[in-house]
């Protein structure tokens, strides 16, 4: 009997070992990201997963012909302003077009996407944020993005992928995650504490010096911002090298101007996908309840009877 007993825990640890070290050969889709925040996607685990058919990379930059020039291995390119909107009405793609998107890009319900792009994953953060309001249940951005990546000097290759169709079928439209002028934005500059705004343009933007960063062409009538908003720069969430700050700095960054997480929270920009970063960081990281107001300043700037403050006085038309 006790060398039956025996044999049989030894061959029960035989088998654990060879689980364990079959499990090494392949790094699981799950590893923990940086600071244990679900959503942020290390370049060592991704490059250790570029070839993991449960991991998808996607691209979505704002420099034309860079994809093109070089990108991560397997990397399917979105385009988000054709892509991920609605090109005919002003709102974001529709339901059955992002199935048919996702599923060309070879995505399943259970696959890890991990979006990427250069600007700090500005335009990635509006694709994560996009992919979160239909339903994919792993979401990541890669820290640091596409520059980061190079200037470590991981490799980028020209190849184009092509995958089998996917399974993903994206649900109807998380409402928990997008801010509408009538039913959340109004109601927070009315009663102020239904939630707080944070505008995430730069400060000549918040304070009405100008109607638009330089360079960019949304524009509305009026310049200033929403009465309420605190403004916290989007640029402000990264390092220099373009990774997020960690958890302690971030929840100091927005505690410092009274966004603690205690009650709900409106990010807005101009047309809401710079606000999508601070989205991602404030609800993807920080655990905070957020909804992203992708109508942003142009519609709230062009909007009739709305109020606006505009600490710089400057008027459409004026010299």
């Amino acid at each position: 009997m006790y060398f039956a007993k025996k044999s049989l825990i030894t061959a029960l640890l035989v088998g654990l070992i060879s689980s364990l070290i079959a499990s090494l050969t392949v790094v699981p889709s799950s590893a923990a990201p940086k600071n244990q925040a679900r959503a942020v996607a290390q370049p060592d685990w991704l490059e250790q997963n570029l070839d993991n058919p449960k991991v998808r990379i996607i691209e979505v930059s704002t420099q034309p012909g860079i994809y093109e020039r070089g990108h991560i291995k397997n990397a399917i390119k979105f385009t988000w302003h054709t892509d991920l909107v609605d090109t005919v009405n002003r709102d974001i793609i529709s339901r059955e077009d992002f199935t048919k998107l996702a599923r060309k890009a070879g995505i399943n319900e259970d696959s890890t996407v991990v979006l990427y792009g250069d600007m700090n994953n500005w335009f990635a953060a509006w694709g994560a944020w996009i992919f979160n309001v239909y339903g994919q249940k792993d979401v990541r951005i890669l820290d640091g993005g596409r520059v980061k990546w190079e200037r470590d000097g991981r490799p980028l290759t020209t190849a184009v992928p092509n995958f089998a169709q996917g399974n993903f079928k994206a649900s109807r439209a998380d409402q928990s995650l997008r801010a509408t002028l009538r039913s959340d934005v109004l109601p927070a500059v009315k009663k102020r504490k239904v939630a707080d705004l944070v505008d995430i343009r730069g400060a000549d933007e918040f304070n009405g010096k100008v109607f638009a960063a330089p360079g960019f062409q949304e524009l509305a009538i009026r310049a200033g911002h929403i009465p309420g908003a605190v403004n916290v720069p989007w640029g402000q969430n990264v390092n220099s090298d373009g990774t997020f700050k960690s958890v302690a700095e971030l929840r100091k960054l927005y505690a410092d101007r009274g966004i603690d997480g205690s009650r709900d929270i409106i990010t807005y920009c101009r047309i809401g996908e710079r606000s999508s970063l601070t989205w991602f960081v404030l609800s993807e990281i920080l655990g905070y309840n957020v909804k992203n107001y992708d109508g942003s300043w142009t519609e709230y700037g062009n909007t009739v009877g709305v109020p606006i403050i505009n600490k710089a006085g400057t008027i459409w038309g004026a010299n």
